[in-house]
């Protein structure tokens, strides 16, 4: 067994304790160990209606830093979550991660009533719109001569 996975048996051990405080800690380390097994539970626990949402707010913020496409459909739901801090960071993880899948659900939100939730979705729109003109730009075929 790979010193990494048994990290992240024990990080993911850290995530069923009842203590709250101590799951806000063990998915910080989750995102930085990194790998496989994080991601699916960073998306596990970002898409966990029931778990605490400063949790599920942080678990937002590492897959943004994963960078992984495959978060991107849980972060656009996490959009919707209560609270505050886990829309905020899935907005901020939704424009890292780059991929305009996020642009229609991320609009709304520059109608919000909260200034950051407004100042980060534009952040992101622009990010992603720029990748997006890049990636077009890159589509286009060469001029023949």
């Amino acid at each position: 067994m790979s010193n990494v996975t048994h990290e992240v048996k024990q990080v993911m051990a850290e995530l069923r304790d009842v203590n709250k405080e101590r799951r806000r800690t063990a998915i910080m380390k989750l995102g930085m160990i990194g790998g496989e097994d994080a991601l699916r539970m960073l998306i596990f626990v970002v898409s966990n209606k029931h778990e605490d949402l400063i949790v599920r707010g942080r678990a937002a913020m590492m897959l943004g830093n994963l960078g992984d496409v495959r978060a991107v459909e849980p972060l656009i739901e996490a959009l919707r979550a209560p609270g505050y801090q886990t829309p905020l960071f899935a907005a901020e993880a939704l424009g890292k991660i780059g991929d305009p899948r996020a642009i229609p659900a991320l609009q709304p939100l520059l109608q919000s009533d909260h200034e950051r939730y407004r100042e980060v979705a534009g952040k992101a729109l622009v990010r992603l719109q720029s990748r997006d003109k890049k990636d077009e730009i890159a589509r286009e075929p060469e001029p023949s001569a």
